[in-house]
């Protein structure tokens, strides 16, 4: 069982606990009662011809002569060292001269990320980012999976061949590469190819501006008509934290299609080689805190879309692994552009990417997504928000936010103790409605729905108020999963807060905390039913065998919060005492007569 799939048996269990206690097994009521009573129990939709009007459309086969082949064997998709080569004569493949002396590597270095190129195929083999520690590996995190493919590498489709450029010698601009500097003006590295004999040519430039983790590529290809550009982007993303099998479930590749919205596909689900037909606004291969990804740019003379993702599965023991690309039209210029992100998944920072680049990491399950997304951006910012207005560690701001919430949260708690110790008053007068009515179900409605009216009793009125801190615990599960802020950030004797507690012991104290709330609620009890008395022993061991997989920043909230439900719960209990004491209250209407 995953953790996703843990939390939320978690939550359905607790939830059932509250409301179940409330509705199943009331308190026993005080002895006035009478001495025959016995116990009873992720808008209208658009019309197909709205849809062409107002969707972009894109070129059609005809028009392009650009559509990437259904067929699973594709030209140009099998790993380098099983390319097919082109039965034709006189094919694209022949324009492809092979390369010769040894291959040189051209270094980008900046503040926000180290680039280094190869000048065969102008493959990145390497891309780091100073800012982040690998947990993985010695170093700096690492986003190129398998440097011997690389990311960048380009082919271009025409006329149902492939010109594949992915090894071919490349001349650079500047040769020495870049060395950028923290608030200097952005600077260009182009690579140049250009056949000895055929006219033909392919250039393309990478624009580096030294405070951003956007890269703008453009290029152009001469001595084509027309074709599709497939640039790779690598075999998804280089491991870099501690828990692998966490990390993989977490490797995909994402679109977001301009009709369809956010396709996420897991790289451990594809077989074989698949075409996910556009058009795409961008497409990105993503791990868990880390994305790499390409934008369309037409105002940078690229296409308005992206016309396909490709990918191909390969074999894999413990860690998924898949070849991916994107397609680009070349006109009939031969003129392409687009942007490439490289970088952490900061909500903030992919928001202002545009073309909704930040929802390339869907928070949640896509039936909830709608409502988790803004939870888990409000909660994300106000954890950013203490940590700096405050500035104390991460863990002291989970404590504060706990408390917080709890006193934000204490009039509608408080509003729900008032009618649970409401409904606990009426519960004789409930019981004895049962019990007289057992063979007259309709006049036992009556008499109910008059009970209700009387003393203003609501069953659900003790519960709902207590369901509202779920929410927040469901998206502070995705904040911890996924928020790159908490990646790595240490509190006392826990060295990640978005990782599990080592020595479990927020597991078990948060399990305590648990019971002891159950212990101050039964203790004022006359009489505790036994599925109540085993409930409060087996609830707290299962949360603590649930939560033990957590992240420990979700322990240490949940621990908080539930501490300072304690003196509420105490005060709350006394109350109850109270009202048994006093038997069955007057009516609503009996007092306003009065």
């Amino acid at each position: 069982m995953n953790t996703e799939a843990r939390l939320v048996l978690a939550v359905v269990l607790m939830i059932g606990v509250l409301v179940g206690t409330n509705l199943l097994f009331p308190p026993a009521p005080p002895p006035e009662t009478p001495e025959e009573e016995t116990p009873v129990e992720v808008a209208e939709e658009p019309t197909p011809a709205q849809e062409e009007e107002e969707a972009p459309q894109p070129p059609t086969p005809e028009e392009t002569a650009e559509a990437p082949p259904t067929d699973p064997e594709l030209p140009g998709l099998a790993p380098q060292e099983e390319e097919t080569q082109s039965e034709v004569e006189g094919t694209p493949d022949e324009l492809v001269q092979d390369a010769e002396g040894a291959e040189r590597v051209i270094r980008v270095e900046g503040p926000l990320y180290e680039v280094t190129f190869s000048d065969r195929g102008a493959r990145v083999t390497s891309l780091q980012l100073p800012g982040f520690r690998s947990f993985a590996r010695e170093g700096l995190v690492e986003l190129v999976a398998d440097p011997q493919v690389g990311m960048l590498g380009s082919r271009i489709l025409v006329a149902g061949d492939t010109v594949d450029l992915r090894q071919a010698a490349f001349q650079v601009e500047p040769a020495e590469g870049l060395s950028l500097e923290e608030g200097g003006e952005p600077a260009t590295l182009t690579f140049s190819y250009e056949h000895p004999t055929e006219p033909f040519s392919f250039q393309v430039s990478y624009r580096f501006d030294p405070d951003s983790y956007e890269i703008h590529a453009s290029g152009r290809v001469q001595g084509l008509d027309r074709g599709l550009l497939l640039t790779d982007l690598g075999r998804g993303l280089a491991y870099n934290e501690e828990s692998a099998s966490a990390e993989a479930r977490e490797m995909a590749y994402v679109g977001n299609h301009i009709q369809n919205g956010i396709r996420t596909r897991s790289l451990s689900d594809v077989e074989g080689a698949e075409v996910d037909e556009g058009p795409f606004y961008w497409a990105a291969v993503k791990s868990q805190y880390f994305v790499v990804g390409a934008l369309s740019a037409p105002d940078a003379g690229g296409a308005e879309f992206f016309g396909g993702i490709i990918a191909r599965g390969l074999e894999f023991e413990e860690r998924p692994t898949a070849d991916v690309a994107v397609t680009q039209s070349l006109g009939s210029t031969g003129v392409f552009g687009y942007r490439i992100f490289a970088g952490p998944q900061d909500y903030q920072i992919l928001t202002a990417v545009g073309q909704d680049f930040q929802q390339v990491n869907p928070v949640g399950w896509r039936f909830i997504r709608p409502i988790l997304r803004p939870f888990v951006g409000i909660i994300t910012t106000v954890l950013v928000f203490l940590h700096e207005f405050f500035s104390v560690d991460y863990g002291w701001v989970l404590i504060i936010f706990g408390v917080s919430m709890r006193i934000l949260l204490f009039p509608l708690n408080h509003k729900a103790m008032r009618a649970q110790l409401r409904n606990l008053a009426v519960q004789p007068l409930l019981k004895d409605i049962q019990t007289r009515y057992k063979d007259e179900p309709e006049k036992m409605q009556k008499e109910l729905m008059k009970l209700y009216k009387e003393h203003g009793f609501n069953p659900l009125a003790g519960c709902w108020p207590m369901l509202l801190p779920w929410p927040v615990l469901i998206a502070l599960f995705f904040v911890f999963q996924n928020t790159i802020e908490l990646r790595g950030v240490p509190f006392a004797w826990l060295p990640d807060l978005s990782a599990r507690d080592p020595f479990f012991v927020l597991p078990v104290l948060l399990g305590i905390s648990m019971f002891l709330m159950q212990w101050i609620s039964f203790r004022t009890m006359d009489e505790v039913n036994p599925q109540m008395k085993m409930m409060m022993w087996l609830l707290p061991i299962f949360m603590v065998v649930v939560f033990a997989n957590l992240p420990s920043g979700l322990n240490l909230y949940y621990l908080t919060a539930n501490l300072a439900t304690l003196p509420q719960s105490w005060w709350i209990a006394n109350e109850r005492k109270k009202v048994q004491a006093k038997g069955p209250p007057v009516p609503v209407k009996a007092k306003a007569e009065t």
